[in-house]
């Protein structure tokens, strides 16, 4: 029987804990908002600083390879400094970066800002891991990590009005500053309110856990990790080309201005959202009633999957049906990276989450930076946005083939050091 303590604490950890996803979710918002505000403000950049294809896709180039470098360098800075300290640092960093935007007077220092950017957005992701390791309980991981991603889209929903209406109050340097402040704002919230969890469980389980600490090679060497990198790898490629090259195919093949964008880029970042939530609930609904781990992650991986290459159609239709297209695309892989994000969560102990999700992490934005530089090079070619469509909506059942067929089975980790301990307590 609960005594009166536990029944007063109860309710206030658990309040605590959904606070503290809220928090992450702001921060990957304002993540996501900071990165598309080059992408939407682009038709008004290229007025002041002459863009070509190539040089905007050595723009993304430039912002994917650090934030890929710095994704798996942030994830292990994470388990080192914790997730507080980490988290203020990342995020001081990349808002001053954002800030930069807005000082560039040529291609040269708005390809300084963007690598400065990269630098700091890296270790978002992992940060977010840490903390619904530290205070979500596995069954409910994947909802809390579905929320978090949902932050994507709010920041990509919110990006284009707001940009849009910046832009033509202010012109677009002042978009750039004013994301910068949004960021520094956010540390302030956060350096007052985070603290790690205080839970006996985890912290007990935790100390168990770094008896036998996992060195960095250990964890690279190990065949499930390197599966989740190549999957990632492969599913962000396309992600990373919808989320750069989507309102610059609205600007050069369907005729949109400034204004249209505004007014209907939000829509597939939206359904993004949503797919984000409910692949997350998805998954720990089908826990809670009894399901494997191991098919509660893959079943909903594989169903996010299987409709991705509804994009193959995108040239082929009105703008309309192009735009429910996109949001079936964004929807669905959005479902599949909260999962994928949450994997290392569910598997690896406290110890190396941050790691681990900072090489799947590094992975994926590794592999948009290579595609985003593919996708320029073959525009310049002379081939069209439709043969670029048909190429990434192959990507993610390929990335899913890979975890079905090498990446064995969702659950624990367990190695002989670890049930040795598990055995003598």
């Amino acid at each position: 029987m609960l005594s009166d303590a536990t029944r007063t604490t109860r309710p206030k950890l658990i309040e605590m804990q959904w606070y503290f996803v809220a928090m992450v979710t702001a921060a990957i918002a304002i993540s996501y908002f900071d990165r598309q505000t080059l992408p939407v403000a682009i038709a008004a950049i290229q007025r002041t600083i002459p863009l070509s294809n190539q040089q905007f896709s050595w723009l993304q180039f430039a912002f994917l390879i650090p934030y890929a470098l710095l994704y798996a360098a942030g994830g292990r800075m994470l388990d080192v400094l914790g997730t507080r300290r980490g988290f203020i640092l990342i995020m001081l960093w990349w808002s001053v970066a954002c800030a930069l935007h807005g000082l560039a007077m040529n291609f040269g220092f708005l390809l300084g800002a963007r690598c400065l950017l990269g630098m700091g957005e890296g270790g978002a992701l992992p940060a977010a891991t840490r903390v619904v390791a530290e205070w979500i309980p596995l069954r409910e991981r994947s909802t809390a990590m579905g929320i978090i991603n949902a932050g994507t889209a709010v920041g990509s929903v919110l990006a284009p009005p707001l940009i849009g209406m910046v832009l033509l109050a202010s012109g677009w340097r002042m978009v750039f500053f004013a994301s910068g402040a949004a960021g520094l704002a956010w540390v302030v919230w956060w350096s007052v309110r985070y603290r790690g969890s205080n839970d006996a469980s985890i912290a007990t389980l935790d100390a168990r856990l770094i008896a036998q600490q996992l060195s960095f090679l250990d964890l690279v060497g190990m065949r499930g990790v390197q599966v989740l990198v190549f999957a990632k790898f492969m599913s962000d490629s396309a992600w990373y080309f919808y989320l750069f090259w989507l309102p610059k195919y609205l600007y050069d093949v369907r005729g949109f201005d400034v204004k249209h964008v505004s007014y209907y880029a939000w829509i597939p970042y939206a359904a993004s959202g949503i797919g984000s939530f409910l692949g997350g609930w998805l998954s720990s609904t089908l826990l809670s009633r009894g399901r494997s781990l191991n098919f509660s992650r893959k079943f909903v991986l594989g169903l996010s999957a299987l409709f991705m290459p509804v994009v193959m159609l995108v040239p082929h239709v009105p703008v309309g049906w192009a735009l429910m297209l996109f949001s079936i695309a964004f929807f669905c892989q959005q479902s599949w990276s909260g999962l994928i994000m949450t994997l290392p969560a569910d598997i690896f102990p406290l110890s190396a989450v941050g790691t681990v999700s900072g090489l799947v992490g590094f992975g994926g934005a590794i592999g948009g930076a290579i595609f985003g530089v593919v996708a320029g090079f073959l525009l310049g070619q002379g081939f069209g946005y439709g043969t670029l469509f048909v190429i990434v909506g192959t990507f993610h059942l390929i990335g899913f083939l890979a975890i079905l067929l090498l990446g064995g089975k969702v659950q624990p980790l367990k190695t002989p050091d670890l049930l040795r301990i598990e055995s003598q307590s």
